[in-house]
């Protein structure tokens, strides 16, 4: 899911949850709300539809922010090979802590649905943190990581495309940004290359 309508210009296409919560800094903080920060745990698929989210206070997005700048640094560091320092620790330590326990409860139709057990803020920055190393420990998803190619676009992705050929973040924004950018080189080459006679406007 890319930004778009109800999605308050969150992205969720990275291919991790990590990766996600990564891809919601830039100039516009897209969690600088406790409804933001909401729509981002279910829009990544980390708190199930109907799972209580009243407890989500302002006191939360400072530490998803901290969380966010730490994830930021281990891509970083682990994009170009270098090693991890401090953020490492701090990312571990989040990632000790017990994630929420899920659970199975029958619904008025009579099927079953997930719902979360102690979502509270540590247990859904732990499942975030043990997202992270988990990815960060595994060979062959580091080897699929990417940095977009957009211009000043930041977002990291996991590369799962046919031939491991992904360019961007998303080919409808990023993607498209370079189509345009590269179809305005190409018209105003060619204006370069064929003068219009004197007169013609």
């Amino acid at each position: 899911m890319t930004a778009g309508a109800g999605s308050y210009g969150l992205w969720f296409d990275s291919g991790r949850v990590c990766l996600d919560l990564v891809a919601t800094a830039g100039p516009d903080e897209r969690l600088g709300e406790t409804f933001r920060l909401r729509q981002w745990l279910i829009g990544t698929g980390l708190v199930p539809l109907g799972t209580p989210l009243d407890r989500v206070g302002y006191d939360w997005l400072p530490q998803f922010w901290a969380l966010r700048d730490d994830l930021a640094d281990l891509l970083a560091a682990a994009l170009r090979g270098l090693p991890a320092g401090e953020a490492l620790e701090r990312v571990n330590a989040r990632a000790l802590a017990a994630p929420p326990g899920l659970c199975a409860v029958r619904e008025p139709g009579g099927g079953l649905a997930r719902r979360l057990h102690g979502a509270d803020c540590t247990a859904l920055l732990a499942a975030v943190a043990r997202d992270a190393v988990v990815l960060l420990t595994d060979p062959g998803a580091v080897a699929l990581l990417r940095a977009c190619d957009g211009e000043g676009c930041t977002r990291v992705y996991l590369d799962t495309s046919r031939g491991h050929r992904r360019r961007w973040c998303s080919s409808e924004t990023c993607g498209n940004r370079e189509r345009v950018a590269r179809h305005r080189r190409r018209s105003l080459a060619l204006r370069e290359d064929c003068p219009q006679p004197e007169g013609v406007p």
